[in-house]
C-alpha cells in the first residue's frame, strides 16, 4: 500500500476525531474559560508526547538544537494563533460564519503553497478545492450577514491554521516527528495558559469543581489523549508524504463529521442544503484524489499532485 494513501486515510482519521470532539468542546468551555482549557488540553498533551519521547525514542533527544526548537516553536506559535483568534472572533460574530471562515484555509493552503513551498496544485486538486469552498459556504453559512470585527480576527485565524499545515509539512521532512511534536504541542499549552493569565479569571479556572466536573473532565481526557497529542502526532508523521494541498481538502471534512457528530449526539438539525454541502465537500475531496489525466493548470516540473 503506497505511502500517501496510507498518510491521507491516516489524515482522514485525525479529522474524524476532531470533528466527534466538537460538541464535547464546546459542552466544556460553557464551565471553564477557553484559553484555561486549551492550555490545560495541549500541556497535558505535550507531558503525554514527552513521556512517549522519554520511554521509546530517547535517541531523538540527541537531535534537540536551537534549529529543531525554534521550528517547533514557529509551527506552534501559528497554531495557538490560530485557536486564539478563532475565540475572540466568536465572541463578535456567529459559530456559522466563523465555521466557513475558518474553513477558507482550503483555499489559502494551495495559494501559500506556490509562494512558500514553490509546489503548484493539479488542475484536479484546484477543482477540488472550489467545490469543498462551495460545499463549506452551504453547510455553514445559515445566515449571511454584514461583515464584522469578528471576521476579521476568524480570517486570521484561518491564515494561521493553513500556514500551520504549510510548516508543519516543511519541517516535518528535516527533523524527528515526535520531538518536533511535543515542541508544538508545548508550545501551544504554554502560550495558552499565559493567555488565560492575561484574559481570564485562571482562579475560577482553577477550581475543583470546574476542573473535576463531568463536562469538562471528559473533554478535557478525549482532547488531550485523542484530538491533540494522538491527532498532531499523525498529522506531524504523515503530512510528509503528502501535498499541504490535499491535507487542507482532507481537513475542509471536519464540519461535515462535526455536523453529523451534532445531529447524532446534541440533535441538532441538519438542513438539506448542510446535507447538500456535506456531500460537496465530500465530492471535493475525493475529485481531488483522482489522477489528472489532461495537462495540468500549471506547469512546472516540481509540481505536486494534489
Amino acid at each position: 500500500m503506497k505511502k500517501p494513501f496510507i498518510a491521507d486515510i491516516s489524515l482522514l482519521f485525525v479529522t474524524l476525531v476532531w470533528g466527534m470532539t466538537f460538541v464535547l468542546v464546546q459542552n466544556a468551555i460553557d464551565f471553564l474559560a477557553p484559553f484555561a482549557f486549551n492550555g490545560i488540553r495541549f500541556f497535558s498533551a505535550a507531558i503525554l508526547l514527552f513521556l512517549c519521547l522519554i520511554i521509546f525514542e530517547r535517541g531523538q533527544l540527541k537531535k534537540l538544537n536551537v534549529k529543531v526548537a525554534a521550528s517547533g516553536f514557529f509551527i506552534g506559535f501559528w497554531l495557538f494563533l490560530g485557536y486564539v483568534t478563532q475565540t475572540i472572533g466568536l465572541l463578535y460574530t456567529t459559530t456559522s460564519k466563523a465555521g466557513f471562515i475558518t474553513g477558507l484555509s482550503v483555499v489559502l493552503v494551495p495559494l501559500f503553497s506556490m509562494f512558500i513551498l514553490k509546489q503548484f496544485p493539479s488542475r484536479n486538486a484546484v477543482i477540488g478545492v472550489l467545490i469543498a469552498t462551495i460545499g463549506l459556504f452551504l453547510l455553514t453559512m445559515t445566515d449571511v450577514s454584514a461583515m464584522n470585527i469578528g471576521d476579521g480576527f476568524v480570517f486570521i485565524c484561518a491564515v494561521s491554521f493553513a500556514l500551520h499545515i504549510i510548516f508543519t509539512g516543511k519541517f516535518a521532512h528535516q527533523y524527528p516527528t515526535l520531538l518536533l511534536t511535543v515542541i508544538q504541542i508545548f508550545t501551544v499549552g504554554f502560550l495558552s495558559i499565559i493567555s488565560s493569565f492575561l484574559f481570564e479569571d485562571w482562579k475560577q479556572s482553577l477550581r475543583a469543581d470546574v476542573l473535576l466536573s463531568k463536562d469538562v473532565l471528559i473533554a478535557l481526557i478525549v482532547t488531550s489523549v485523542f484530538a491533540t497529542a494522538i491527532a498532531f502526532f499523525i498529522q506531524t508523521n504523515f503530512q510528509k508524504y503528502t501535498s499541504a494541498t490535499r491535507v487542507a481538502l482532507i481537513f475542509a471534512m471536519e464540519p461535515v463529521f462535526a455536523a453529523i457528530t451534532g445531529y447524532y449526539w446534541a440533535e441538532e438539525r441538519l438542513t438539506y442544503s448542510a446535507l447538500f454541502g456535506c456531500s460537496l465537500i465530500f465530492m471535493g475531496m475525493i475529485f481531488a484524489e483522482l489522477p489528472a489525466k489532461k495537462i495540468p493548470l500549471f506547469r512546472k516540473r516540481n509540481s505536486i499532485e494534489g
